[in-house]
């Protein structure tokens, strides 16, 4: 067993035992993020008005508040270079390859780094770990809050030479305090230990998790425990409006969003369900599901969550685990899933459930209405 895994098998007996702790610690003039409602503003509110609401109802912290809106200038500013890539040369690979090995496009490099510079600037994260960096880094700039931030800057970028829907994804977890590192008395290795202990935590632990779709208009969506809601950005005032109160899944729902390419290296299981799907899934005889892929996880999944349906990304021969990984994509989605009334599944168990061995690990990942993931689990 590797350093690293090691340090988050540890991690998570501690964050556990913290978290509950902290819970049950908390006073009643002070929620938990989990337990907003967001019951003030609705449609129209601005998404920084509706920060400074759950702020005032003590639905979430100052700090919370200001690593939120840092996020949501990250989503602007990704935004207008998703949308000039094609005029200032960011189309095009950047020459290098993440930590996956995978071909970095020019706007994932350039979108990372924005959300690191603005996830430093607010001096409440303690640790922020990215898709496309080696390890979890640990902010020094953080003077409160020290709060751990995960995400994958540009999500579908091997798309955005097509200007096709791309995005962000995030989720933030409280950090463990005694996993906070000391920069005045620790050496490089024990700070990397901390910070690979603060963010290997499962999805259970997330206060809050969100995307941000980059296509015919910009819209940022995110949970804070208790409901979804989606913030379309207004660019005559630069602002995100909220545009979605309280979305909920259907329950059911005839579309499928699956890579169909890989067929002939799925399981005997999957092929099953693909095949029942295309004569009427749990209702044989029926209509048969519709066929939409898009290749980018946040377009897929905004879909999914508004029409209904299932998003698959499946394991098969090739890559056993699939290629989506569940710090920075799956528990974030299952998270927003599961407060809109769905689901999120690696085909046998709770994707929220799954407990992190590395920071980079990547899991099968079905997503959507309740009644078509558990239909999918029924041939897993």
């Amino acid at each position: 067993m590797s350093a690293a895994t090691s340090a988050c098998a540890r991690a998570i007996v501690a964050t556990k035992k913290t978290t509950a702790a902290r819970r049950a610690g908390k006073s009643a003039t002070r929620a938990t993020p989990r337990s907003v409602a967001a019951r003030a503003g609705g449609a129209g509110t601005p998404f920084t008005t509706w920060i400074l609401q759950q702020e005032m109802e003590e639905k979430i912290d100052g700090e919370l508040a200001v690593v939120l809106s840092s996020i949501g200038l990250a989503c602007k500013q990704i935004a207008s270079l998703v949308q000039r890539a094609g005029l200032q040369g960011m189309t095009g690979l950047a020459g290098e390859t993440n930590v996956q090995g995978e071909d970095q496009k020019k706007l994932d490099v350039i979108s990372n780094d924005v959300f690191c510079d603005v996830l430093r600037q607010t001096g409440r994260t303690g640790v922020i770990a990215s898709e496309e960096e080696d390890v979890p880094v640990a902010v020094e700039e953080t003077f409160g809050g020290n709060y751990v931030v995960v995400f994958d800057p540009l999500d579908g970028s091997s798309n955005i030479d097509a200007a096709v829907s791309t995005g962000s994804i995030w989720g933030i977890y409280e950090s463990d305090s005694t996993c906070i590192p000391d920069f005045g008395t620790e050496d490089a290795a024990k700070i990397e230990e901390k910070c690979v202990m603060n963010v290997c935590q499962p999805g259970n632990n997330l206060l809050c998790a969100g995307y941000c779709m980059y296509s015919s208009s910009t819209i940022l969506v995110l949970t804070l425990g208790e409901g979804v809601y989606g913030f379309t950005l207004d660019p005559t005032v630069g602002e995100f409006i909220m545009s979605h109160d309280n979305i909920k899944v259907p329950e059911s729902g005839k579309i499928y969003s699956f890579n169909e390419g890989n067929y002939d290296m799925w399981t005997p299981g999957l092929k099953k369900y693909m095949d029942s799907l295309k004569t009427g899934g749990a209702e044989q005889g029926t209509k048969p599901y519709s066929a939409r892929y898009i290749g980018s996880l946040v377009g897929d999944f905004h879909r999914t969550i508004l029409y209904g349906g299932i998003y698959g990304y499946p394991g098969d021969s090739k890559n056993p685990n699939g290629k989506l990984r569940l710090l920075y994509e799956c528990a974030p989605m299952s998270f927003i899933a599961e407060q809109a009334g769905g689901m999120g599944s690696t085909g046998k168990e709770r994707v929220l459930d799954v407990v992190p061995e590395k920071f980079h690990q990547r899991v099968p990942f079905f997503t959507g209405s309740k009644k078509e993931v558990q239909y999918l689990e029924s041939f897993m």
